[in-house]
């Protein structure tokens, strides 16, 4: 009997870089309901988790070729949600994880739709101008560098072997079960710049991020590009301004730009050092997503909601 028409087989759905928003986008999917869901995942004692989200674990590594091998032909939709590599490598414009996964991929059937996960930071500085999708791209980090180089070999790729890619350019990302967030960075007491020094920064609430995924995974969108951004335009001190409010902490303590440098890490001075507002028009019509939080302040209210249950289940 000859192999069922497309028609009638079951979807295949690999995440790739199934952190924190690629387990939110699973739960959107329906946890393997709508289709089978996979993750390749370089930890094996991640297994029973994935499993848990009934999630299909593939134990390989992005930095070794070899064992990507069992990708190919897999999946008939990808999500690639990895980040680039460590800034330590000798050539640092080059995402080389996008190229080995692209080579596993294009073994025996390809997949009809790939999803990337790349980052606004390829707009660089745009000195609190608006960016939209159609703005040339001006990054200056080794991190933002690799996103432009992995948008363009993957696009590149998609074109070549007639694969529907499409990239989402994303924001920070927060939500109140998310690690790393900006109560977090309130309660370590990092200071922000003062209002004449600040920078534009934008933002995307972790769920809204997933559903987003979700939706770009099934739209027939070949080479299209999509901010995937809330529709705040605050200035970062008056953000972090915001959250103290809300949760009752102290503001943080605001700082010239000169001097900066000794107080706050690389990574956060890289952030303090481009100042953008992004267009988000172009998600709103193409992907047709409605935001459940549409400014941070409803992503606020949210948090607090998510703290308050967990604080009295705690008690």
């Amino acid at each position: 009997m000859g192999a069922l028409p497309a028609r009638f087989r079951r979807e295949r759905v690999l995440v790739v870089g199934c952190g924190d928003v690629g387990l939110r986008t699973a739960r959107v999917l329906g946890g393997g309901r709508r289709a089978r869901l996979l993750a390749l995942t370089s930890s094996p004692e991640r297994r029973a988790q994935l499993r848990a989200q009934g999630i299909v674990p593939l134990v390989g590594n992005l930095d070794d070729p070899a064992s990507l091998r069992r990708l190919a032909g897999l999946a008939t939709r990808v999500l690639h949600l990895a980040p680039p590599p460590s800034d330590s490598l000798p050539d640092w414009r080059q995402d080389p994880r996008s190229r080995h996964l692209a080579q596993a991929l294009a073994r025996r059937s390809r997949p009809t739709k790939l999803v990337y996960g790349s980052t606004t930071g390829v707009y660089g500085d745009c000195a609190g101008d608006w960016a939209a999708e159609t703005r040339p791209l001006a990054a200056t980090t080794p991190r933002a560098l690799r996103r432009v180089d992995a948008e363009e070999r993957l696009r590149w790729w998609g074109r070549a072997l007639g694969v529907d890619v499409t990239v989402l350019r994303i924001p920070g990302i927060y939500a109140p079960d998310r690690a790393g967030g900006p109560r977090e960075r309130l309660l370590r007491g990092t200071p922000v710049l003062r209002e004449r020094d600040d920078v534009y920064t934008n933002h995307i609430h972790a769920d809204d991020l997933a559903r987003a995924c979700a939706r770009a995974l099934w739209r027939h969108a070949p080479q299209r590009v999509w901010n995937v951004s809330d529709d705040t335009a605050l200035k970062m001190g008056d953000y972090f301004d915001l959250v103290a409010d809300w949760y009752g902490l102290p503001r943080p303590e605001r700082i010239p730009r000169e001097g900066a440098e000794q107080r706050l890490s690389l990574m956060v001075l890289s952030f303090m050092n481009e100042s953008r507002r992004l267009r988000n028009d172009r998600m709103k019509r193409e992907l047709g997503l409605r935001l459940r939080y549409p400014t941070v302040r409803e992503g606020l209210a949210g948090e607090g909601a998510a703290l308050a249950r967990r604080t009295g289940s705690a008690g």
